[in-house]
């Protein structure tokens, strides 16, 4: 794994609007970059554009690339109508009927798929303790772990039913938080019977039925004094693997966030969070600090065989996701069929 293009293996990119960058489809073509997340930036024109440009980077990549996108619902879905258009998940909360939720996400799942888009980060496990919360809110599903337990995991299991990998967020909890880790570095100081009886229940419902789990970037004292969760070993490795016993992808959220981006360099990061037990790594905006990354992951694993091996189970479990999974974007009558099938309109019509 001292090899860089393995090592990209990793790394899931952003990058700026327009065409990809020929950086990031050279990467495909040299299988070292696992695949890239597209924002709003990216699909300016829409569902057809957006299957255009899905098609140049599935025909560049040497196998299936991860093609993801933050698709939630309220004010974080990246694409708008003729997609559904979900309200926050405070909304589906208060309705508490988990078949509708979990139709909601089929339909989201099968409209994203049908433009190309086989990973929505998605669902939010948050739970909306703190009115004070300036980044999860109403993106949670509301204040009671049940219910968020609930509906997290119906949401998971309609992204599934409809072909696409679902992402619980933000591991061990947002939810609590008076700071936005894209500005800042939150801490928590919740002893682990807090963290039991609210944070991490919906976790633990869920953590046989979403197929990746993304980090926060958040200190919680009674786990790492010293580390956000992300980069601890002591939350990645021991809480999430060994205590809760999830098996599946651990993804990073953004390493540029300046939660981590001011204290941690990106090439550091990215190796603390591998150490740490993580087996993707987001890189959402500046297309030159791939590079750094993948020099930096490469670098350590030839100077460490420890480092080597986690690399390299990581690289694994990425890859197997990837080759479960379709990124085959439709024409426009295929897209129109999704946008527009009786289960769409009845989740609508249901939610109106």
């Amino acid at each position: 794994m001292s090899d860089p293009a393995a090592a990209g293996q990793v790394l899931l990119a952003g990058y700026p609007a327009g065409d990809p960058p020929a950086s990031i489809l050279e990467s495909l073509a040299e299988d070292a970059l696992a695949g890239v997340i597209l924002f709003k930036r990216n699909l300016a024109d829409g569902p057809a554009g957006a299957a255009e440009q899905i098609r140049a980077l599935a025909r560049a990549a040497r196998r299936t690339p991860l093609v993801a996108v933050d698709q939630e619902g309220g004010r974080v879905q990246r694409l708008r109508a003729p997609v559904l258009e979900l309200p926050p998940m405070r909304r589906l909360g208060v309705l508490d009927d988990v078949d509708l939720t979990r139709r909601a996400a089929r339909v989201l799942g099968r409209q994203l798929g049908a433009i190309g888009f086989n990973v929505d980060f998605a669902p939010v496990l948050d739970v909306d303790t703190n009115p004070d919360n300036p980044v999860i809110g109403d993106r949670s599903f509301g204040a009671d772990p049940e219910l968020v337990a609930r509906h997290g995991v119906a949401f998971a299991r309609g992204l599934r039913d409809a072909g696409l990998l679902a992402c619980g967020k933000h591991f061990p909890g947002h939810g609590d938080t008076v700071d936005d880790s894209h500005f800042a570095l939150p801490a928590l100081p919740h002893a682990m019977d807090r963290l039991e009886a609210v944070e991490l229940v919906p976790f633990r419902a869920a953590a046989g039925e979403v197929g990746s789990v993304m980090t926060a970037h958040i200190v919680f004292r009674a786990l790492d004094p010293d580390r956000p969760a992300t980069l601890s070993r002591a939350v990645v490795t021991g809480l999430l693997r060994e205590q809760l016993g999830y098996d599946g992808l651990v993804v990073s959220d953004d390493l540029e966030m300046k939660a981590i981006a001011d204290h941690w360099s990106t090439g550091r990061a990215a190796v603390e969070a591998i150490r740490a037990g993580c087996d993707l790594l987001l890189i959402c905006a500046t297309v030159e600090l791939l590079e750094e990354a993948r020099a930096a992951l490469a670098a350590e694993a030839a100077r460490d065989g420890a480092f080597a091996a986690r690399l390299d189970a990581a690289a694994r479990r990425v890859g197997a996701v990837r080759d479960g999974l379709a990124c085959a974007p439709a024409d426009l009558d295929g897209m129109r069929r999704a946008f527009e099938d009786d289960e769409a309109e009845q989740v609508r019509i249901a939610l109106s």
